[in-house]
């Protein structure tokens, strides 16, 4: 429980005192109950096992196994200027508050706009085009 909180339960800390505590009732009644020699063993076994496990889980290529290993490389609206430019209509796909999916030129992409609202299915109209970000209007508003 000590290591779940440490590696994997963020915050809280319940686990970690609860495990910790479970720790210190099995040493104190490893004392009582079976004597000073064995307490001293017991003690000495949760310690090791406790630095074991630590290390073990510490270790990179436990965590290797684990961990996603694929990297991300694509990029939102990789805009083209020949696929792309200002003047350019289209329609939303999506609601625009301020930024949402539209459909210009036969080709999706990520559009943002300005100052207004745009619901789905409205004409727009490309104004800027500011790296890869592009800001759109309704064609009824000038």
């Amino acid at each position: 429980m000590v290591l779940l909180e440490i590696l994997v339960i963020p915050g809280g800390g319940v686990a970690g005192i609860l495990g910790f505590a479970l720790m210190v009732v099995a040493v104190f009644l490893g004392y009582s109950r079976f004597g000073t020699p064995e307490g001293h063993y017991i003690l000495a076994g949760t310690l090791l096992l406790n630095i074991a496990f630590l290390v073990l889980a510490l270790r990179s290529k436990t965590w290797d196994r684990l961990m996603l290993v694929k990297n991300v490389d694509s990029r939102v609206n990789l805009v083209d200027d020949k696929d792309l430019n200002v003047g350019d209509k289209g329609v939303t796909i999506s609601r625009c508050t301020p930024s949402g999916k539209a459909l210009i030129n036969n080709k999706f992409f990520e559009v943002h706009a300005r100052s207004e609202f745009i619901d789905e299915e409205q004409a727009i109209e490309v104004i800027k085009i500011e790296r890869n970000k592009i800001f759109v209007k309704t064609l009824n508003n000038n």
